[in-house]
């Protein structure tokens, strides 16, 4: 699929909201709401968006103790591993890497006790990892999610 201008356009406006209406994003276009609707789903059919979703304050709902993990992992264990921590619901992300890390990781919860018992009994109990190393979240300038055009 070739992504034009307009497409690039509704794009962007439901990056910035993605519960913005058709309608609405007709009238920023000049367009009529039905060829909104058939270009996002012409996008969304070709897997440009993925999905829609919701993107939840994490200090909000309890998880203040944001950390980033740098795992280095035998390279048998690579995969296993990685495939591992991404299904723990403690995990917000998980991507292997170049450099000096297998695997970048970043991980929300609620305290420092949570914490301490995930890199205790969920990470190092993994077979194959064979570094850690962790830093704390102290303050967020900017967070964003998905790819803005």
């Amino acid at each position: 699929m070739k992504i034009d201008a307009t497409d690039r356009r509704i794009l962007a406006l439901l990056t910035d909201n993605g519960r913005m209406s058709y309608v609405d994003i007709a009238k920023e276009l000049g367009l009529s709401r039905v060829a909104v609707r058939e270009r996002i789903h012409q996008l969304t059919e070709e897997g440009v968006i993925e999905k829609f979703s919701v993107v939840i304050n994490s200090d909000k709902v309890g998880k203040s103790v944001s950390a980033f993990f740098e795992v280095d992992c035998e390279p048998t264990s690579l995969v296993r591993v990685a495939e591992t921590l991404a299904e723990n619901p403690k995990v917000a992300s998980c991507y292997q890497m170049t450099g000096p890390s297998t695997l970048h990781m970043h991980v929300l919860v609620e305290d420092f006790d949570e914490l301490e018992n995930f890199i205790n009994e969920e990470l190092y109990a993994l077979e194959g990892i064979t570094r850690v190393e962790s830093h704390i979240l102290l303050r967020r300038f900017k967070s964003r999610s998905g790819l803005k055009l």
